[in-house]
């Protein structure tokens, strides 16, 4: 990053900043981190498996007990098991929309948008890693309040909150060498000439000042400090220097993309920022199950889960115990989830995308699953339950915006708080739900 030559939309870093400060309060430091799977896992093979149910719809997994009795999940996550005390699951999740943009957009934004069948739709409204950008504001030392790690959603959009509120995106965690991007100062740059652009800069809005007769430049040097700070904070660049960890640690997490991501997303909560998004699709670039969408046609529905719950098992477990472990359980929400579950009936194909027969299930939106921990939330807890063959809520129904609402009650935000759109309507941050009492 060039400072004062960062063009996003126009706006300058200095800009940016300023536009993110507007809204600061004195909230404090929680932190939430977002296991994304998108493209709609299966909640029949992770936390909610019927193994009494028909033949069609039972899957190809057994369950297990965990040390909850009474809480049994997928027998390719034995470290969760152990450590079932720890989290919670909610079994009732549903909504709507079937399209996958559609239910991203519902779940990470809590506003239902136009249905469209095309799964190309983005956002009208900001998702809540957003809000929480435009509600904490900017910090002192330049560290962002909303990352994407590898990358943010793509079809949620700021909107009327303004581009500065995107989401930081770090790149792969697990590659080599890996350093997020525009975090280090440009090549040939060195900090002794940036504090000498510094000061020339400084010099110039002085004059620029003293030419100032309405003010608008009161405040330019805060905010141009704030840029710099990204540049030269020693506190960013530790938040994202996963060389700081022990190699047992980082080996205790998983050297793959989903372990490394986590380990991240632990520090950089740690470290204060708001929202970490984890991008949980595909466990490598030579993975062929690029996302959780298991169509018998696409992907077999045994083989991708055989590949990614182990390494979901070891990343999510370690995460989940290492915030225990460091006293960070009430600072620290930790959700893994998608957009929806797959339909309960099995479908068959005679050849998937690697031209092989394979089983599999569709978009169902009427029931799917999330596990959740920390948050000073309770925890060894299921809440509420699908029938007999995990088609539909029969206990406690609970929405997207209900786990939303949890989650900003977490991050301090108030949800009938509201934002000017556009056209200068008030917008609430969430226009229902409450949150889940079974976990308060």
């Amino acid at each position: 990053m060039r400072i004062g030559t960062l063009a996003l939309g126009g706006m300058t870093l200095p800009g940016i900043l300023q536009a993110r400060a507007q809204a600061n309060n004195e909230t404090a430091e929680t932190s939430v981190i977002l296991f994304w799977m998108w493209g709609g896992p299966s909640h029949l093979e992770t936390y909610d498996l019927k193994p009494d149910a028909p033949g069609e719809y039972r899957g190809p997994f057994q369950p297990i007990a965990t040390n909850v009795p009474g809480f049994d999940i997928c027998e390719h996550m034995p470290l969760q098991a152990k450590i079932a005390d720890k989290f919670s699951v909610i079994r009732s999740l549903h909504h709507e929309m079937s399209a996958h943009n559609d239910g991203s957009i519902e779940v990470l934004t809590g506003k239902t948008p136009p249905p469209d069948p095309t799964s190309q739709a983005r956002s009208l409204h900001p998702d809540f890693g957003m809000i929480a950008a435009r509600v904490r504001g900017s910090r002192a030392d330049g560290l962002p309040q909303y990352v994407g790690v590898q990358k943010a959603p793509f079809m949620t959009l700021p909107q009327y909150l303004g581009v500065s509120h995107k989401a930081f995106e770090t790149g792969d965690p697990s590659a080599a060498g890996f350093a997020a991007p525009n975090l280090q100062l440009a090549a040939g740059v060195d900090e002794g000439r940036l504090v000498e652009r510094k000061s020339l800069i400084a010099q110039l809005d002085r004059y620029r000042r003293g030419l100032d007769l309405g003010g608008s430049l009161d405040g330019v040097d805060r905010f141009r400090g704030a840029a710099f700070d990204i540049l030269t904070s020693t506190r960013v660049a530790k938040a994202f220097d996963l060389e700081l960890e022990s190699p047992q640690l980082r080996d205790r997490y998983g050297r793959h993309r989903w372990g490394q991501s986590c380990l991240l997303a632990r520090r950089l909560a740690e470290a204060g920022t708001a929202v970490i998004n984890i991008d949980a699709t595909a466990t490598t670039n030579r993975s062929p199950h690029f996302s959780w969408d298991d169509h018998a046609g696409a992907f077999d529905l045994g083989v991708a889960n055989r590949e990614r719950l182990p390494q979901l098992d070891q990343a999510l477990s370690a995460l989940i115990e290492d915030i225990f472990a460091r006293g960070l359980d009430r600072k620290i929400l930790v959700i893994a989830c998608g957009e929806f579950g797959r339909t309960p009936r099995i479908s068959r194909a005679a050849t998937n995308f690697l031209g092989a027969p394979s089983i599999g299930r569709d978009h169902w939106p009427q029931a799917y699953c999330a596990m959740i921990s920390g948050g000073g939330l309770r925890m060894g807890t299921v809440v509420g339950a699908t029938n007999s063959k995990g088609e539909f809520p029969a206990q406690a129904p609970l929405t997207p915006q209900d786990m939303l609402a949890t989650v900003y009650q977490h991050l301090g935000i108030r949800p009938d708080q509201t934002f000017s759109d556009h056209g200068g309507r008030p917008i609430s941050i969430l226009p229902h739900g409450a949150p889940i009492r079974q976990l308060l």
